[in-house]
């Protein structure tokens, strides 16, 4: 399952999701495609608006209650699910506190019960910098879309980790192996499922195999 979020703000404490994003894939082809706006009681910053083209008018008219996203998030992230995401570390601490606003004694498991793969992470081991989503885009020359909106991201998401499989066929390794820039830190809530690395910028395009990050 591809994913993206978009977020009142950066803090997954005191911030929420107002839009959910989920492309379903099997055997390569997409069979379900969810895209979600939540209602939002607060006002939505400025800059999330000029950003993400979302309106407090949209989220109110558009958008449903976060405890129908929280069930369908529940019934869709079942053991047998790789869920992929740009960033996964940001999108997974907002899903997680999202679940457990409505399922406290429930999202610990759910969460852990499923793969998690980080594209930002496999990005660092093909390509120099810089690694945001759109930067894959132009590296693997695809279509260019939307972004900053959850549902176009997903679909770029979709065919950028297409194009990383086809470069190398290297991507179950990355399978809950988060990669992060040691001048920064780790961000967000820390996950015990998640191996977390220390991973530096670097000049060398891709990197051979016996030296991506899951094997260090």
């Amino acid at each position: 399952m591809f994913f993206d979020t978009e977020t009142t703000g950066l803090n997954f404490l005191t911030c929420q999701i107002i839009e959910l994003a989920m492309l379903t894939v099997n055997e390569g082809k997409i069979i379900d495609e969810y895209d979600k706006f939540i209602k939002y009681d607060g006002y939505l910053p400025q800059k999330i608006t000029e950003i993400t083209g979302i309106t407090n008018e949209k989220l109110k008219k558009d958008g449903i209650y976060e405890h129908i996203v929280a069930q369908d998030l529940k019934e869709r992230l079942t053991g047998n699910t790789l869920m992929i995401a740009h960033n996964a570390q940001f999108d997974l601490s907002f899903i997680y506190y999202l679940l457990k606003r409505h399922y406290p004694l429930e999202a610990d498991d759910i969460v852990e019960n499923v793969g998690w793969i980080d594209t930002y992470t496999v990005l660092r081991d093909r390509k120099d910098y810089p690694h945001k989503l759109i930067d894959a885009v132009e590296h693997y020359n695809l279509e260019k879309v939307n972004f900053h909106r959850a549902i176009d991201d997903t679909k770029a998401l979709f065919e950028v980790t297409k194009a990383l499989k086809n470069e190398r066929n290297d991507l179950a390794e990355y399978v809950n192996v988060f990669g992060y820039n040691p001048k920064w830190g780790l961000k967000g809530k820390i996950f015990p499922f998640i191996e977390y690395k220390p991973q530096y910028y670097h000049n060398k395009g891709l990197l051979p195999q016996e030296e991506i990050l899951p094997r260090k």
